[in-house]
């Protein structure tokens, strides 16, 4: 049994059992990050803000919410946003919230791709911020049911239907998932559950593994330099702070973030008393209505890339692209084959490819929006062509980058 000695202090008494000092240092004041990076790996911090904004603002909309198909229209657009005090700004900071996080999930994610931060030996920390996508992706998903409106009702219809698999016809697991042959009120129970509880605690734990992650190769900085972590922190303690290449996540990189996160807040809050309709689609406001159709069905604009790499081509091989899309950034770190962590601006062909992606992408994302009519259709048909080509293209042209 461990040896515990008379308590000189609250403190003292939780560190004999819990060992706080320990993991304080572990994963804070002995923690350390390169001097050379900029705002953009402050993303993660924002990241964690709008997270627990998100948290929030969901247990205060929980409290008047009905996950009833009758009901939950009118909890949602009646009396949340008029009988309850305030509960207008709830859920504009909780709409508002759920699209800029994805926001800035792409801009977190692309930073990664551009500084080559998933490779040499951070291929956990790509992988586990992928999954994280993912989780955000299924928790945004459900999310977008539980007002239970037209483009809700209708998304549903559709995302579940993708599950038949085609020319499968697995119509049984389809109606597994919805727990009735349309949406109904067994289909509102399950993803009320998923979102306000599983989802939320896959979430939680796949950010302490994103984070515990970071702390054996540590994070990459803008320069792709190779930093000895172990003697730059030994400068650092014996004083030569200025000298050392790394400064303590807590406090001294976590200030600087801080920083980051004050000016985002601004925009953020800019957003929710004055531009929160961007996050409110007008359809939304209209009851569900399993006889009408609307006229045009489109997910949010931040699935909108992955919809227009569906849309384009028949129902099996569309399904085929959309798994495809799904899967293949998770792939990044072991299709890259070059051995440099650089930044993209000094990798030859791969500085192209990283170009090409996001714009791809961005034209993705704008022809998911409108109807598929010429010259919509043929514009999303060959960006999903260069989006499937772009990433066969690159196991080659990094398997010939020469070694920076």
């Amino acid at each position: 049994m461990a040896h515990f000695t008379k308590a000189t202090s609250i403190k003292d008494w939780l560190n004999q059992r819990l060992a706080i000092e320990k993991v304080e240092k572990v994963m804070a004041s002995e923690y350390w990050i390169p001097k050379n990076i900029n705002f953009l790996w402050a993303m993660g911090m924002v990241l964690v803000i709008t997270f627990a904004l998100l948290i929030v603002s969901g247990i205060f909309l929980l409290m008047y919410y009905q996950p009833n198909v009758d009901l939950a229209f009118d909890s949602v657009n009646y009396t949340i946003m008029r009988e309850v005090d305030f509960g207008w700004l709830w859920r504009h900071v909780h709409g508002v919230a759920a699209s800029v996080v994805f926001l800035i999930i792409y801009i977190h994610m692309f930073t990664a791709i551009y500084y080559g931060s998933y490779k040499k030996g951070r291929e956990m920390i790509w992988i586990s911020g992928m999954l994280l996508f993912i989780a955000f992706s299924a928790e945004a998903f459900s999310g977008y049911m539980l007002p239970w409106s037209q483009m809700s009702y209708w998304a549903g219809m559709v995302i579940t239907n993708l599950f038949a698999g085609g020319s499968l016809h697995a119509d049984g697991l389809v109606e597994w998932i919805r727990g009735d042959y349309v949406p109904a009120q067994a289909f509102l129970n399950r993803f009320f559950m998923l979102h306000v509880l599983l989802v939320p605690l896959a979430i939680i734990g796949l950010i302490g593994l994103h984070f515990g992650a970071l702390r054996i190769p540590h994070v990459n900085n803008q320069d792709g330099e190779e930093i000895d972590f172990d003697e730059e922190s030994k400068k650092y303690l014996a004083g030569d702070k200025a000298g050392s290449k790394v400064i303590r996540f807590a406090n001294d990189f976590m200030s600087k973030d801080m920083l980051v996160v004050a000016v985002y807040l601004v925009f953020f809050f800019y957003l929710v008393f004055y531009h929160y309709g961007f996050a409110m689609d007008p359809v939304n406001f209209d009851p569900a209505d399993g006889l009408k159709t609307p006229a045009h069905i489109y997910p949010e604009w931040y699935f909108l890339w992955s919809y227009e790499i569906l849309r384009p081509f028949s129902t099996d091989v569309g399904l085929m692209a959309f798994a495809f899309a799904q899967g293949i950034f998770l792939m990044l770190p072991f299709l890259d084959r070059s051995p440099n962590a650089i930044p993209a601006s000094r990798r030859g062909l791969f500085r192209f490819w990283f170009w090409a992606m996001l714009i791809d992408m961005i034209t993705l994302t704008a022809m998911g929006k409108v109807p598929p009519v010429e010259p919509f259709g043929s514009i999303g048909f060959y960006a999903a062509l260069i989006f499937i080509g772009l990433w066969i293209l690159l196991p080659i042209i990094t398997y010939f980058e020469k070694k920076a």
